[in-house]
């Protein structure tokens, strides 16, 4: 299969579609494969983590660890399980570090990004010609896919004259997919699906329609987004095949029954979910774009749009969010805008597209629509994943139309067409690559951490008590950013594969656990550190060992709680809970 692949882009003609696959392979992984090394020679600074790898990255170094270990329980929040987290990326890369023996965060930062992000591109290339029977459809969306993005740097190169505004509009560009691996996992199943959909509905195969079921179904516990937004596609495509294309509704009710059986299925035996998660919030986005400062942040436009709801102004009201609507759209989309052309086409969806052209319709419907309505408790903004598919989509539909007004204009013209979209398109792109291509790291690890994390991984596994109050010291100017001062994260376990009694409250919220009176435990026992009280609470919580760094300037007491150093340096102090 390799060298057939190989063999094809060997050719002449392919070759311009290999440069850019691997270009943008490279252009994706630049986020990713610097973080998790040393940043400086010989590792006297440490180990460092560029944009939100110092936070999401650590989490999923953490969550592998514990998953090696066996079992379910939450790495952060000792004792509890796992619950509302889709686990199938992490439980890939635990498998993957136990068969091979490669190190979690090799794996995690070096490793599947690069790997992933030209698999993506194959599927794609593989999916858009064989839907559109077009090497230059299929390139043009390679080239949306890769390096699209929104028109934030129009903004901030009017108001502050530089290049900026990634996620101005709430989403990303397509240049920090892999920042997000389980979205970028759940692309990879996502396009087998589709390639296989498109070839059981024209050859109506058994294996074709087993396929779409198991990489459909997985989706469930890869990125729950996906899954949601496929099973919903696919009810409305029942609908429409029933209605237009009588012939394919056997078809596409088997298919919709198998994935939605194998998601049942695989939800029921893996992490569940509660209930409640979801919050109906309608237009949440579009009044925070407008609302917060490192949004939009049009402040009048926000007290208009929502002082007319409360004056029950409705006729206002409605313009007031129709404008909003279309510039997160327009915001969001940059110059795969032109997409919508796909809908007054000669041949428009108007007049009954095929079966795979209306199912990316309704998902991409689906997508722009769920972060429209609902919000995540605890962290709000987590459903604009939803759109993120929506994008990805578009980035087809932007390539096909392309591809379409190239094929009926002269060679000038289309040049002329190139440069535009190009200059047009790749200002988020670079804005993006500044960030994580700068020499420093915005966090680190300091190499007298990570030796005391070391120690403590080789030490019997237990609860430990980690000694700096997240976020406490947030909002700090040290750059890079030690670990501890730069937000919440889950640096502790990651680092010691050990469990911790409470650590990332960011996800703690994402998964709805109540972490608040861990937190006020942790603030009585530190506020009297050596009393009778604080040594029951090592005993009542079953801590094994106490992580300290010294900077938090608290001493305790070895023989009044019954604990023992068993390192220190200059950083750091580990003290080890002695049995009764």
């Amino acid at each position: 299969m390799l060298k057939k692949v190989l063999k094809y882009f060997s050719e002449k003609e392919n070759r311009l579609v290999f440069a850019l696959i691997v270009l943008g392979s490279i252009c994706w992984s630049l986020t990713m494969v610097r973080s998790g090394l040393c940043f400086d020679k010989g590792c006297v600074s440490g180990i460092g983590f560029w944009g939100a790898n110092g936070h999401d990255g650590i989490w999923h170094i953490s969550l592998i660890k514990s998953l090696m270990r066996g079992g379910f329980e939450n790495p952060v929040f000792a004792g509890e399980k796992l619950k509302n987290y889709h686990i199938g990326f992490d439980l890939l890369v635990s498998f993957l570090s136990r068969i091979s023996g490669v190190d979690p965060m090799i794996l995690y930062f070096q490793v599947l990004p690069p790997f992933m992000a030209l698999i993506i591109g194959l599927l794609v290339y593989i999916f858009m010609f064989k839907w559109t029977k077009s090497k230059l459809s299929a390139f043009w969306a390679l080239f949306f896919i890769y390096f699209g993005g929104g028109l934030g740097w129009v903004v901030t190169l009017i108001r502050e004259g530089k290049i900026a505004g990634d996620s101005m509009f709430w989403a990303q560009s397509s240049a920090t997919t892999l920042i997000n691996p389980p979205f970028s996992l759940s692309l990879i199943f996502l396009l087998l699906g589709l390639i296989f959909f498109s070839s059981y509905l024209n050859f109506s195969r058994i294996l074709d329609l087993i396929l779409i079921g198991i990489f459909w179904g997985l989706l469930v516990q890869i990125k729950i987004y996906a899954s949601v937004l496929v099973l919903g596609s696919l009810f409305l495509l029942l609908i429409y095949s029933f209605l237009f294309k009588k012939d394919k509704f056997v078809l596409v009710l088997k298919s919709l029954v198998l994935v939605f059986l194998i998601s049942v299925f695989v939800y029921l035996i893996s992490v569940k979910s509660s209930t409640g998660l979801i919050q109906f919030r309608p237009f949440w986005f579009l009044e925070t774009m407008m609302l917060f400062g490192d949004r939009l942040h049009w402040e009048r436009f926000y007290q208009a749009m929502t002082n007319y709801i409360l004056g029950r102004i409705y006729l206002k009201a409605f313009l007031a969010y129709v404008l909003a609507f279309v510039i997160f759209l327009v915001g969001n989309l940059g110059t795969r805008i032109i997409s919508f052309l796909w809908f007054i086409r000669k041949d428009s969806f108007l007049k009954k597209p095929n079966l795979i052209e209306a199912f990316l319709f309704f998902l991409t419907f689906f997508g722009v629509l769920l972060p429209m309505l609902f919000v995540q408790e605890g962290t709000a903004w987590n459903t604009i994943q939803f759109f993120y598919y929506s994008l990805f989509v578009f980035g087809m539909f932007s390539g096909i139309l392309v591809a379409m007004i190239m094929s009926v204009l002269n060679k000038s013209l289309s040049l002329f067409l190139i440069l535009s979209f190009v200059f047009l398109t790749l200002p988020t792109t670079v804005a993006t690559m500044s960030h994580y291509l700068s020499r420093l790291p915005q966090a680190k690890i300091s190499l007298n951490e990570f030796n005391a994390l070391r120690f403590l991984s080789s030490q019997p596994k237990g609860t430990v008590l980690s000694l700096q109050i997240p976020g406490s010291f947030y909002g700090n100017n040290e750059f890079p950013t030690p670990l501890y001062l730069y937000d919440s994260t889950a640096y502790v376990s990651a680092f010691s594969g050990q469990t911790v009694y409470l650590e990332d409250i960011v996800n703690l919220n994402i998964m709805n656990y109540n972490w608040d009176e861990r937190l006020a435990k942790i603030k009585v026992f530190l506020s009297d550190a050596n009393s009778a009280s604080a040594r029951n609470f090592l005993r009542e919580s079953n801590i094994s060992y106490i992580y300290l760094v010294k900077r938090m300037g608290v001493g305790l007491d070895e023989k009044a709680l019954n604990i023992k150093n068993i390192y220190d340096n200059d950083e750091v102090i580990v003290y080890k809970v002695l049995p009764i």
